[in-house]
């Protein structure tokens, strides 16, 4: 009976990863490759590249029939991520190595034998660790983003030579020298740094200075909204003429937002390493993400797409963080829409023919639009040259239901010379980060308690999370006399259903920064002013 060698590695479908089983046969008849388990074409070429690749590593593969099989059949094999664990399947088939049956391979081959680092690294390995398989083999500069998943046992090889050696096989030939800091044994579990760290200092390795928001000069009600928006994990509008500090309110954000937790940290950087965005070798960074695609952005790269088997857009390379679309109303309308289902459900899901992929995307959405097509409409009325009709079109461009979506909406004014000159400096980034932190802390406590009832999800930790009847009704509840303000906006058509629970939402929010301990009428009705813009006519 023959000998079947058996090796792991991990097929991607979105985030999502399927453990595949690497089967090797070696049969007594004509010599050939036969590989079998739906390949894509990347994975059809690997046939050559890893005969190639283990000649020129010292041990040559065997000259009699080889059929590799990729198990599960049915569910389709992409990418060149599996050369490794082809190769030591083969091997194994062979009776010259041993042990391979246990960890999973992640690495591409060259034709020389030298490993190389598979974009998708990150994606791969927690979907191993997520599936049980902790022991992981990569090539040795993956090693660096093979480490940022917590509980992942790495080793990282240069050179198929080596593998082989470590895994009780005899190469022939001069052995290739081994770059600087190699990684040969067990490796180190990767940690991905300490649970659920929030402090507005743990921003990151190599974390560069973020842009101050001292620097905005006035804009004292904008300024405030952003700080409920971080705190509370809101959405924003933000309407003004140009020049007023749209752009310079929405960079700022970031740097008062707290860091992200490990869990989101992880799955920031697995999509970023699906779009082959960055290694990681100061280890994870839990800056939060600022993606401001242009408006002439398609609805695919926002939301994602791509031919086959879909990509990640803007909206989950911004997971975590924040997504700025700046003059928002000159997105084509469909690619705006197509931002509903995300905002709602912190996921995106896209259907393909060769399959559905869903991605995280629970992002904080900062617009920013001009109050008409010239820009000067609003407070600068006199210099508006748009007719009523043409500013009611222009504003039709962003969607009842999409605005419904958006907690924050607020209006920006022009600052005066003496904002800009004479008036004293600002509150600093780090001063308005300690607020907003603190208020995250006691979300935080407040939600996780909620969890435990079993009344909220547990990954909600921010108040714009939180599900509309835990705020209408049960131990957190917004007090009913702190409510009315808000239910007499519905009784007077200002206010919608959805728009109701997000100013609750708002209200605890406000509590949160004031140190309260329930929200007071006063916060609703501060809450039911940040949501209602001022629009004021030319």
């Amino acid at each position: 009976m023959s000998r079947i060698g058996r090796t792991r590695s991990i097929s991607l479908a979105g985030l999502r990863g399927d453990v595949v089983d690497v089967e090797a046969d070696i049969a007594q008849s004509l010599p050939g490759f036969t590989l079998l388990g739906l390949p894509d074409q990347a994975l059809q070429e690997s046939r050559d590249r890893i005969r190639s690749a283990a000649r020129n590593a010292g041990l040559p593969l065997t000259r009699r029939h080889l059929t590799v099989n990729l198990l599960p059949a049915g569910v389709q094999k992409r990418g060149a991520c599996h050369d490794l664990a082809i190769v030591l399947a083969a091997y194994a088939a062979d009776g010259r190595v041993r042990g391979v049956d246990g960890p999973v391979f992640l690495a591409e081959l060259g034709l020389d034998g030298t490993l190389h680092r598979a974009p998708e690294t990150v994606a791969m390995v927690l979907a191993a660790v997520d599936a049980g398989h902790r022991d992981i083999v990569v090539a040795q500069e993956a090693v660096a983003d093979a480490e940022l998943v917590p509980g992942a046992r790495v080793r990282g090889y240069a050179h198929l030579h080596h593998v082989i050696r470590a895994f009780g096989g005899s190469p022939e030939g001069t052995v290739p020298p081994e770059p600087d800091g190699h990684v040969l044994g067990a490796g180190r579990a990767g940690s991905g740094g300490e649970e659920g760290s929030t402090s507005p200092e743990a921003r990151g390795p190599g974390c560069t200075p973020a842009p101050d928001l001292a620097e905005v000069a006035g804009q004292g009600e904008a300024r405030f909204a952003l700080e409920v928006a971080a705190a509370g994990g809101h959405h924003l509008l933000l309407m003004g003429p140009p020049g007023a500090g749209k752009t310079m309110l929405a960079e700022r954000l970031p740097g008062i937002l707290p860091p992200m937790d490990d869990r989101t940290a992880l799955e920031t950087a697995a999509l970023r390493s699906l779009r082959a965005i960055g290694a990681h070798a100061g280890g994870l960074d839990r800056r939060p993400p600022f993606e401001a695609p242009h408006h002439s952005a398609s609805a695919a790269s926002l939301v994602g797409g791509g031919a086959g088997l879909a990509r990640p857009g803007a909206v989950s390379l911004a997971h975590g963080g924040v997504l700025f679309l700046d003059e928002a109303p000159e997105f084509d309308r469909r690619t705006l829409e197509s931002l509903r289902q995300p905002l709602e459900s912190g996921e995106v899901v896209i259907h393909r023919s060769r399959g559905t992929v869903a991605y995280p995307a629970r992002f904080q959405l900062v617009l920013a639009a001009n109050p008409c097509p010239c820009g000067f409409g609003g407070g600068n009325g006199s210099r508006c040259r748009c007719s009523v009709l043409q500013r009611r079109r222009y504003a039709d461009r962003l969607s009842g239901p999409l605005l419904d979506r958006v907690d924050l909406q607020v209006t920006v004014r022009p600052v005066s010379a003496h904002q800009l000159t004479g008036a004293p400096a600002a509150e600093d980034f780090v001063t308005v980060a300690a607020r907003v932190h603190a208020a995250v802390e006691r979300q935080d406590a407040r939600w996780r308690e909620a969890g435990a009832r079993g009344l909220v999800a547990s990954h909600v930790r921010r108040n714009a999370r939180v599900p509309a009847p835990v705020l209408r009704h049960g131990p957190f509840a917004v007090p009913a006399v702190a409510r009315e303000p808000a239910d007499a906006a519905v009784d007077r058509g200002e206010l919608s259903a959805r728009g109701h629970a997000r100013v609750l939402r708002l209200a605890w929010t406000l509590a949160d920064l004031r140190g309260r301990e329930r929200p007071a009428p006063e916060d609703t009705d501060v809450a039911l002013n940040l949501r209602s813009r001022d629009e004021e006519q030319p």
